[in-house]
């Protein structure tokens, strides 16, 4: 059974004084190709008066162009979400003949599609090194990806990095450690460097603490938790996009919510825009809540939860039996033969003629035994 949650995202600007804002794009809602279903959503802007106006991007993804007639001291942007976190096989897809191996090659039609996914940078020398270190083998395309996958993840350490701005790959792999962003961006490159269309996505990332600990392999999020979080997706013939969070080494689950799909992470960062020079205070809080955490393998029912089914049992036994109301159960027999135990229709197939003409022998005989006058079905 799923997990639904409450995600709150609150991004809060001050300004010294009252500043005249240009218009401001915010890219904060669930995009189309989200696995995760989102239940309820909700975007409020203050102060009043403004102007909101929801955009779709050239890539799909929803956008809210917020205008401010009126200089404002502040800039307050909220969202609240509901999200079902049932989960979600990564694995759940088939690829098209031609890309279950890679290398592989798209057709003419995608390659001239996926052109802005296939833009490379000029690698330098610890890229180049990176890509030499790539087993290019020709093998099955989901080994080839997750082991790219892990390549990345054992190569950079992750770190919090409040500066604006994506580290160049080059920058990434010469430090050995980066923020999402810049392991997303360096495995955006890594992909199309080896020829496959790759995008950069921005979004949140919801980890749940399990119910129990794992018997081995890492024990995972110690509570609930959220924040805003990007990784890589890979477009695979037959597929479609399919999430790399090199971050983690993982193939993206129901936990990673796209806001934002882009061929470039300028064009997905969560609020863009511009306004007149001032000293600012930037405040952020996000915080995550189960609203309905339902009965599950790993966390059945609680003892006071079986007591009220208990007393709900109770409660009609009383009814039924001031009711005279008497229960009964049925069956359905299964016979096999007693002389041919080899034909198919004692063994694989459902129905024969001969099987049919005792079934209703038997039927006749069940009912002048035990329901004289009932209707047969």
């Amino acid at each position: 059974m799923s997990i639904r949650v409450a995600l709150n995202h609150l991004t809060h600007y001050k300004y010294a004084h009252p500043v005249q804002l240009g218009p401001q794009v915010i890219r904060l809602r669930p995009a189309p190709h989200s696995r995760t279903p989102i239940l309820s959503y909700s975007l409020k802007i203050n102060p009043e008066p403004h102007f909101l106006n929801w955009q779709q991007d050239p890539q799909g993804n929803y956008q809210a162009r917020v205008v401010f007639p009126e200089k404002i001291k502040e800039f307050r942007v909220e969202v609240d979400l509901i999200a079902d976190m049932a989960v979600v096989n990564p694995f759940d897809f088939f690829l098209d003949e031609e890309a279950k191996q890679c290398p592989f090659h798209y057709d003419s039609i995608l390659d001239h599609e996926l052109a802005p996914y296939l833009k490379k940078l000029e690698p330098g020398d610890m890229l180049t090194e990176l890509l030499g270190q790539v087993d290019r083998t020709k093998r099955g395309t989901i080994d080839y990806l997750i082991d790219l996958n892990n390549l990345i993840y054992h190569r950079i350490n992750y770190s919090v990095r409040m500066e604006p701005g994506v580290q160049t790959p080059e920058e990434t792999l010469e430090r050995g450690v980066g923020s999402c962003r810049d392991t997303a961006w360096l495995m955006v490159q890594v992909l199309r460097h080896l020829g496959m269309a790759a995008r950069f996505v921005s979004g949140y990332l919801v980890q749940i603490a399990p119910d129990i600990k794992p018997v081995d392999g890492p024990v995972g999020a110690k509570e609930d938790f959220t924040d805003l979080h990007a990784w890589a997706e890979v477009f695979l013939p037959g597929a479609g996009w399919i999430g790399l969070d090199a971050t983690s080494g993982l193939v993206t689950g129901e936990g990673h919510i796209p806001l934002a799909a882009t061929p470039e992470p300028a064009s997905a960062a969560p609020i863009t825009g511009k306004s007149e020079p001032v000293e600012t205070d930037f405040e952020f809080d996000m915080s995550l809540q189960r609203i309905e955490d339902r009965p599950r393998t790993t966390k059945p029912y609680s003892d006071a939860v079986w007591k009220r089914i208990f007393e709900l049992g109770d409660k009609v036994e009383e009814r039924l039996e001031a009711g005279d109301v008497r229960l009964t159960m049925g069956g359905e027999p299964t016979f096999n033969s007693a002389v041919d135990m080899e034909s198919p229709e004692w063994n694989t197939a459902a129905l024969s003629e001969e099987k049919t003409e005792l079934a209703n022998r038997l039927l006749l005989r069940l009912r002048d035994k035990w329901a004289p006058g009932a209707m047969l079905h």
